[in-house]
């Protein structure tokens, strides 16, 4: 099987950012399948002509791709695993994508499972928020067999614009969860800047534009910051999946003997957070801890309420490293 515009592709778990990847695919002339326990998240992609499966079984049947992108490592494995589940539906040459935030060994294990049927696994987590998602130029990391990524590379430039091979299964997970890690550190920290900034007497429309052009910029403060700064917080990211985030970093540090000292207190913070705001509460109000314990609002006019992607879409290609 090539993988071409003309692909059979199967995409199951339809949420913020699954449901936009999706919708690339579509866009770019793949014949799509989908599924989700939500039938109502695939409505807009039915209405475009993409085509609805009962079980993953049926979908993994129809399909020379299968793309997973779900919110934990237990759901992938429910999905895949199930009787009625993708791996039973498999056949030879078949290729998984797991685009879900995941346990390294898990993605390890269950891709074991995978080309025990003869399938080609590759986890390929994103990383740039849902605006990025929406246009195509998110970024994907990729790990997996190198013939199965080149296999895979033209379905992944069409869901993304930066793509790297990051080397064997499961090395994109680490990845990924090392990159989430420093976005939820990021994230606590913009918040006490930001509110120091304001005691201090600071406008903090011009404070971010201060930290843009300086060096404590991150890509968290450019796009975090303005929805904090609006008040809306909506990063399209909820609370839950940020504490999963985190404790997945954390849980692999430990599991591998390293003394973390910031990772432990973030994970305290954020859960703090979840207590006091609730699961699904955006994880940018994650500030709002620090607004409640200042009695300040961390505000300033001309920022939106969600973020748009202002880079136009451009082709998705794979970036290596310097000298490869």
């Amino acid at each position: 099987m090539e993988t071409s515009a003309t692909g059979r592709v199967g995409f199951i778990g339809l949420g913020n950012v699954g449901g936009k990847l999706a919708a690339s695919l579509l866009r770019q002339g793949f014949e799509l399948t989908v599924r989700d326990l939500d039938r109502a998240a695939a409505e807009p992609l039915l209405a475009e002509g993409a085509h609805w499966a009962n079980t993953g079984k049926e979908l993994a049947q129809r399909c020379d791709v299968v793309v997973t992108c779900l919110p934990s490592p237990a759901a992938s494995a429910e999905v895949m695993e199930a009787p009625d589940g993708v791996i039973a539906g498999l056949r030879p040459g078949t290729i998984w994508l797991e685009m879900s935030t995941t346990d390294n060994a898990e993605a390890r294990r269950i891709g074991a499972l995978v080309e025990a049927v003869g399938g080609l696994p590759l986890d390929t987590p994103v990383s740039g928020g849902c605006h990025r998602a929406a246009t195509g130029n998110i970024a994907i990391l990729a790990g997996g067999e190198r013939a199965a990524f080149e296999r895979a590379l033209p379905l992944l430039a069409a869901m993304g614009r930066e793509i790297v091979h990051t080397g064997p299964l499961g090395s994109a997970s680490v990845l990924k969860v090392v990159t989430n890690y420093l976005a939820g550190v990021h994230l606590l920290a913009i918040g006490e800047a930001l509110m120091v900034a304001k005691k201090a007497g600071a406008d903090l429309g011009v404070a971010y534009e201060a930290i843009r052009v300086s060096s404590g910029n991150s890509f968290v403060h450019e796009t975090e910051s303005q929805v904090i700064l609006n008040g809306s917080y909506n990063i399209n990211f909820t609370m839950d999946l940020e504490v999963k985030d985190l404790t997945l970093f954390d849980n692999l540090g430990t599991k591998l003997g390293v003394p973390l000292e910031l990772s432990p207190l973030a994970v305290s913070i954020m859960r703090d957070g979840l207590d006091r705001y609730g699961p699904r509460a955006w994880s940018s109000m994650i500030v709002k801890r620090l607004e409640d314990a200042c009695g300040e609002d961390l505000r300033a006019s001309g920022f939106p309420a969600e973020l748009t992607d202002s880079e136009p879409p451009a082709p998705g290609h794979e970036v290596r490293r310097p000298g490869v």
